[in-house]
């Protein structure tokens, strides 16, 4: 009976050891659970910029409104016949 519950001890021990500290452990769990959620989160930001992306070359390749707007405030160009005024700031000096 003695040896049994040595066995069975030992048993008991040994599971509990690949629970706590083996390759499978429950910290280990836990730490790839985390790695997914972050990686999941990561990959829905990149999909939403990736549909925003899609959504400003669609816009680029149909409309004109994108191009020239574009044109505007990236480049600076002014339509032909349209005048441009400067504004500057007076220095308080």
């Amino acid at each position: 009976m003695k040896w049994i519950a040595l066995v069975l001890c030992v048993i008991l021990i040994s599971l509990q050891y690949r629970l706590w500290f083996g390759q499978s452990s429950y910290q280990k769990i836990q730490l790839q659970q985390q790695k997914i959620q972050q990686i999941s989160t990561e990959n829905q930001e990149l999909a939403n910029r990736n549909k925003k992306l899609f959504a400003e070359i669609e816009d680029l390749r149909k409309g004109v409104e994108a191009v020239e707007e574009r044109a505007r405030y990236q480049l600076g160009m002014i339509k032909e016949g349209e005048t441009f005024f400067r504004l500057l700031n007076k220095d308080p000096d």
